[in-house]
C-alpha cells in the first residue's frame, strides 16, 4: 500500500540509528540539515511514531505538512467509521505554532509536531468526550486526563477522538448509537477491520487501533479494562499496551489517571494505554507519560519466558499456524521457553470478572458523572438511552446489582489468590514474562443485530459453533487485568488468508519497562506484518 522501508531497518526505532534509516544519515539528524529531499505523502504515511519524532526535530518533515497528510487520510478511509471527532482546525493550528516555535529556535517537547488520535471515552479539554453514547453526545470535560495532557505537554497534537464500543462496554466497536436515532436503532455505524471490512475491529479502542493500521494516525490512546487496547491491536495488526494497575486503588499504578479521567467500568481494572505501530513506539509514549527513560530492546539470547497451557488450548486452527511459527522464530533467536501452566487460572479467573466488572459501575459511574459536571448524573440515565444491544444487557445487570454480594469475597479472597497464583508462577519457574496469543481467534464477522453475538471458527478440523464472542475474544487477555499485571500484544503474522494475528506477553506487576523492552527485542525478530490494502 505505501512505500516503506525494509524489513530489517524498519524496528530499528531507538534513537539516532532508527531515524537515519528512513531519514538519511545520522549527521543529517541530529543537526537539524533539512537538505535532503522532502518526504512524499507515502513515506510519511510509512512512519512509526518514533520514526515521525525523529523527522519532525531534523526539519525534514514539518508538523503542518504532517498533519496535513495524516487529515486527508483520515478523510480518504471515513467509511472504516475509525473516528467520532476529527478536529482538523484544531490540530493544524496547533503544528502552525509547533513549526514557528521550532523555526523560532525554541525548546520542544519530546514529541513536538507527533499526531495522535484519543480514544472518545478519555477526558479531553478542547473537543467532546461521548464515550460513544447518547446521553453524552454534547458532553465537553472541563481538563484532559493526566496521561493525555503529559503527551500534549510534549507536543503531541491531537488529531481527534476515536470510535470505541458504547461506553467501552464490548469488544467489537459495533456501535449503534452514531448517526443514527437511538429509539429506532435503524443503523449501526461499526468500526470496520481494513483488512477485511466485514470483520470488527476489535475493542473497545477500535477506533484507535483502525486509525493506526490505516496510517493517518502513528500512535493513540486507549483504554483497557479486559483486554480493549490489545484485542483490537491484534486484529488490527498493530501493538498495544496495558501498563501495570496493581490493587486498583494507587498501590501498583502506574498511569496517574483515576475514575474522574475517563469513563469508567471498574476503578480495580481501567486504565489508559498506548496503541501504535510497534512497541518502540508504545515505549516512547509511556516514557512521557511516566517521565521515565524510555528503555531499548532487550537482547533475547538465553531469556526465559514462561508457556501457560491453558492459555494455548483452544486456538482457532489459523491462529494457532502463526503462533507456532512466531514462537519457533523466538526460540531461533535463543528465547527459552519454559512449559508450565498457570494451573486452574481460567476458572479462577471467570469467578472474579464479572463480580468487579459489573458491580463497580454501580458507584464509579455517578462519581465520574458529578466529578466532570455532566449532563446527567445516574447509571439509570446512562442505561435509558443505550443503543447497543449488547451493552443494554450488561447496564440491566449493572443496574439492578447482581454481583453486589459477591463482590467483597471476590476482592478480600479471590482477586488475591489469583495475583499470588502468577507471583508463585514467576518465582518459582524464574521466567520474565509469559506468552500465548493475545486473541484465539481472528476477528470475527461484524453482528449489525447484536454488536457482539456468537462466533463459529475451527479448532484441530472441528468447527466450533455458537461461541460467545465476547467471552471467546477476551479468554486470554482477561485473566491479567484482574491481577493488575503489565501486559502487550505485539503483532505476530499474517494467516494465510490476510488476517493479523497478535502474541501476548504479561510480565509481575510493576515491570512494564522490562516487559516493553522485552517487546521490543521481541519485534525486531518478527518484523511488521504487511499493512492492510486500502
Amino acid at each position: 500500500m505505501n512505500h516503506s522501508p525494509s524489513r530489517r531497518n524498519f524496528f530499528k526505532t531507538s534513537g539516532a540509528v532508527s531515524a537515519s534509516t528512513l531519514l538519511g544519515s545520522t549527521a543529517l539528524v541530529a543537526c537539524g540539515d533539512n537538505t535532503a529531499p522532502a518526504l512524499s505523502s507515502d513515506e510519511q504515511l510509512a512512519l512509526t511514531a518514533t520514526q515521525a519524532v525523529a523527522a519532525l526535530k531534523s526539519g525534514r518533515l514539518s508538523a503542518t505538512t504532517y498533519v496535513g497528510t495524516l487529515i486527508a487520510r483520515a478523510k480518504a478511509v471515513s467509511d472504516l467509521n475509525a473516528m467520532i471527532t476529527l478536529d482538523e482546525v484544531g490540530a493544524m493550528a496547533t503544528a502552525k505554532q509547533i513549526d514557528a516555535d521550532r523555526s523560532a529556535g525554541k525548546t520542544l517537547g519530546a514529541l513536538a509536531g507527533l499526531p495522535i488520535v484519543v480514544k472518545d471515552n478519555i477526558n479531553t479539554k478542547g473537543m467532546k468526550t461521548t464515550g460513544g453514547t447518547y446521553s453524552l453526545r454534547n458532553f465537553q470535560p472541563a481538563t484532559n486526563a493526566p496521561s493525555l495532557q503529559k503527551l500534549i505537554d510534549a507536543g503531541a497534537i491531537v488529531l481527534g477522538k476515536s470510535n470505541l464500543h458504547e461506553w467501552a462496554f464490548g469488544i467489537t466497536s459495533t456501535n449503534f448509537t452514531l448517526g443514527i436515532d437511538p429509539i429506532t436503532k435503524a443503523a449501526t455505524r461499526p468500526c470496520k477491520n481494513p483488512y477485511d471490512t466485514t470483520r470488527v475491529s476489535g475493542g473497545s479502542s477500535g477506533g484507535t487501533a483502525v486509525a493506526v493500521a490505516t496510517r493517518f494516525a502513528p500512535a493513540g490512546l486507549g483504554t483497557d479494562t479486559g483486554g480493549s487496547t490489545r484485542e483490537p491491536a491484534s486484529f488490527c495488526g498493530i501493538a498495544g499496551f496495558r501498563p501495570s494497575v496493581g490493587d486498583g486503588a494507587g498501590k501498583g499504578r502506574r498511569y496517574a489517571d483515576t475514575v474522574n479521567d475517563a469513563l469508567p467500568i471498574s476503578t480495580t481494572r481501567d486504565t489508559v494505554g498506548p496503541m501504535a505501530r510497534t512497541v518502540a513506539d508504545l515505549a516512547l509514549l509511556d516514557a512521557v507519560i511516566t517521565g521515565t527513560t524510555t528503555p531499548t530492546a532487550k537482547a533475547l539470547k538465553g531469556l526465559k519466558i514462561g508457556i501457560p497451557a491453558s492459555f494455548w488450548a483452544g486456538l482457532e486452527d489459523n491462529v494457532k499456524t502463526v503462533a507456532t511459527a512466531a514462537k519457533q522464530k523466538l526460540a531461533d533467536a535463543g528465547v527459552v521457553f519454559v512449559d508450565a501452566d498457570l494451573t486452574g487460572i481460567m476458572a479462577l479467573n471467570d469467578s472474579i470478572s464479572f463480580p468487579i466488572a459489573l458491580h463497580e459501575p454501580v458507584d464509579a459511574i455517578p462519581v465520574y458523572l458529578a466529578a466532570n459536571k455532566a449532563p446527567i448524573s445516574t447509571v439509570k440515565e446512562v442505561s435509558d438511552q443505550l443503543a447497543s444491544p449488547d451493552v443494554q444487557g450488561a447496564f440491566g445487570a449493572i443496574l439492578g446489582d447482581v454481583y453486589g454480594g459477591a463482590y467483597p469475597d471476590v476482592m478480600s479472597t479471590k482477586r488475591p489468590a489469583l495475583q499470588k497464583l502468577y507471583k508463585d508462577y514467576f518465582a518459582s519457574i524464574g521466567v520474565e514474562a509469559v506468552m500465548f496469543p493475545t486473541t484465539i481467534l481472528v476477528a470475527p464477522k461484524i453482528d449489525p443485530v447484536k454488536g457482539s453475538g456468537t462466533v463459529n471458527y475451527t479448532v484441530g478440523g472441528v468447527e466450533q459453533t455458537g461461541k460467545d464472542t465476547f467471552g471467546t475474544c477476551i479468554r486470554n487477555t482477561d485473566p491479567c487485568t484482574n491481577a493488575g499485571l503489565p501486559s502487550v500484544s505485539i503483532p505476530a503474522g499474517l494467516t494465510a488468508a490476510g488476517m493479523p494475528v497478535g502474541m501476548q506477553i504479561d510480565g509481575p506487576l510493576g515491570s512494564d519497562a522490562n516487559l516493553l523492552s522485552i517487546g521490543m527485542g521481541i519485534e525486531e525478530v518478527w518484523g511488521p506484518v504487511k499493512a492492510p490494502a486500502i
